[in-house]
């Protein structure tokens, strides 16, 4: 049986919007299905989820973002612009093949945000998803034309945070 195409948004200022996202990763391995996630902005490859895909076959996690983004729209944003439209076109290609039953776009939103992407660039990309793939979008920020366009949306909302405390980000909680 054909499952329908569905689109997943998990937004919002809480903590857990990519970790959600890496529960359904594993989720569809445990099924066999093969998962694509495509990092937007980070590029860390120490962080933990790459350590964990790298020990199963049905994922692949791909880092295409420059990092931590600039503050200011000045020269170093070319390089983080031009890393998330490979990203985007890379997300687009995994779409249209069919080859993934799931492919996530971590923190495409941020992407969105900071003017590296544009909604419309992005729902294009979304446009060419063969049937019965799954599609999920993180970050904070989702903006309402993509909000309008997925089936489920998650806001996670910031109740309390422990680096609001004062204490720092730590292995295998925050990265």
């Amino acid at each position: 049986m054909q499952h329908p195409t569905r689109l997943l948004v998990f937004t919002g200022d809480g903590k857990g919007k990519t970790t959600a996202a890496l529960g359904m990763a594993l989720r569809a391995a445990g099924h066999g299905q093969p998962v694509l996630i495509v990092q937007f902005v980070k590029s860390d490859s120490t962080i933990g989820e790459m350590a964990t895909v790298a020990r199963l076959p049905e994922v692949e996690i791909v880092q295409m973002g420059r990092g931590f983004l600039p503050k200011e729209d000045g020269p170093a944003m070319d390089s983080h612009r031009q890393a998330a439209l490979a990203a985007l076109a890379a997300a687009r290609e995994a779409l249209q093949s069919g080859r993934y039953r799931l492919v996530i776009l971590d923190e495409v939103f941020i992407a969105l945000r900071a003017g590296l992407l544009t909604s419309p660039g992005v729902i294009d990309a979304l446009s060419v998803t063969k049937p019965g793939v799954c599609v999920v979008l993180t970050g904070r920020g989702a903006p309402a034309e993509l909000l309008d366009l997925a089936d489920t949306v998650t806001d996670m909302r910031c109740v309390k945070h422990a680096y609001q405390q004062g204490v720092a980000a730590q292995p295998g909680v925050e990265f």
